[in-house]
């Protein structure tokens, strides 16, 4: 069987339109965080001095974070610290006294109610 030439061109360009227009979800940080996919959502991690604010949505959609938690590890060259999150409102948060600064590593445990823990990594920019 020969295939022709255009006809294998029409579906190579149909198949790369549809893969890019399910590939755009808009992972852009919408609260100046770094955004990391995970299977419990996209999560916005925001690391600050005062405070530490994940916020999680799916598919650019806030969802809800009743009975929800968190805990994160912030790592700065051999200094690690943790801290645990508690829903506020449309986010999770820590407020307090951080070492964060540009390059500080850090790893986020996300649990939803209902939902298996999601880890996430992250480098503050």
């Amino acid at each position: 069987m020969k295939l022709h030439p255009l006809g294998l061109a029409i579906c190579l360009a149909l198949s790369s339109t549809a893969a890019l227009a399910a590939g755009n979800h808009g992972h852009d940080p919408k609260f100046g965080g770094v955004v990391v996919e995970t299977k419990a959502g996209d999560l916005e991690i925001v690391a600050k001095p005062d405070a530490i604010v994940i916020y999680v949505s799916d598919h650019g959609n806030p969802m809800k974070l009743d009975g929800a938690k968190a805990k994160v590890t912030l790592l700065n060259g051999t200094d690690k610290s943790e801290t645990e999150l508690l829903p506020a409102g449309d986010k999770l948060e820590a407020k307090g006294a951080f070492k964060v600064a540009k390059g500080t590593k850090g790893v986020a445990v996300v649990t939803l109610a209902g939902r298996p823990p999601a880890t996430a990594r992250f480098e503050v920019k």
